[in-house]
């Protein structure tokens, strides 16, 4: 069985060698070992999606360090299974981007025209009450999470039918020094507690219980929102400064886009097609 690409999504074909065919850039293969390596980089819903984004994302590169080469007339000097980070290479893609992208800044109309179409992103952070029970387990502790999990969900079970009794439960099962005040963290805003937290937080009812244990890096939670009070709308003044430099960084990755579609244009590329990029 070999994994194959095929405009960019990889396949499976019944041929016995294991591996990827060649992909190449001008002539020049990246090998199966740097897309194996750069997958690690491109979190997917299957590997193969990894492999064809990582595939991708090497045949842009090299694109761009053969163009960089040909305008400064530099010789290859690493071979082409060379680490994805190397300083040298990734300075000359920007110098090369440098020279060829011109990027304006955004000027106030855009900024104000994008922060009306968005104004329900641009307010202060909620603000939360909560309350949890703490079961500690490490990440990597597989026995301890699957007992940690398993004491969660009999707590969850009882509070079902007892929601009166949280801070009881809190006290006895607890490993979180509220335990003592029942589970009450009092007021919790953003970046107080860690993000998986705080997303658990912001998708509760108030009043309710989680109906799954929250899984953090410090253990497993039970978890009930008590109070939840809305961030206050932001002014413009407050976010022109950020909304300019994200409209700059839009800008400037579409250039880039579209200009790696022109050098694309006049290469051969094997293997691949960039069109999912």
């Amino acid at each position: 069985m070999q994994t194959v690409l095929v405009n960019g999504q990889a396949r499976h074909t019944g041929r016995a060698r294991d591996g990827f065919p060649d992909v190449s850039v001008n002539g020049v293969t990246i090998p199966e070992a740097s897309i194996l390596r750069e997958a690690q980089n491109h979190p997917a819903a299957s590997p193969g999606e990894a492999l064809a984004a990582a595939a991708r994302a090497l045949v842009v590169r090299e694109l761009l360090l053969q163009e960089a080469r040909s305008q400064i007339r530099c010789p290859r000097t690493a071979q082409p299974d060379r680490d994805v980070g190397e300083t040298g290479d990734e300075a000359l893609i920007g110098r090369l981007l440098e020279g060829v992208m011109s990027v304006p800044e955004a000027d106030e109309a855009s900024c104000r025209r994008f922060f009306l179409q968005n104004r329900d992103k641009f307010r202060g952070p909620d603000v939360f009450e909560a309350e949890h029970i703490l079961f500690p387990a490490a990440r990597d502790d597989t026995a301890a999470r699957r007992a940690a999990r398993g004491a969660a969900a009999e707590v969850i079970s009882q509070l079902e039918a007892r929601p009166q009794d949280f801070g009881g439960l809190a006290r006895v099962h607890s490993s979180c020094p509220s335990a003592s005040s029942g589970g009450r963290l009092g007021r919790i805003s953003r970046g107080q507690t860690c993000p998986e937290f705080e997303r658990a937080l912001s998708r509760l009812v108030v009043g309710k219980v989680a109906p799954d244990p929250v899984e953090t890096r410090y253990g497993v939670h039970v978890i009930r929102v008590s109070s939840r009070q809305e961030g206050s709308p932001l002014a413009f003044e407050q976010v022109n400064d950020q909304i300019a430099e994200h409209l700059k960084e839009v800008s400037w990755r579409n250039a880039v886009r579209s200009y790696v579609g022109q050098l694309a244009g006049q290469s051969v590329i094997s293997g691949l097609s960039l069109d999912a990029s």
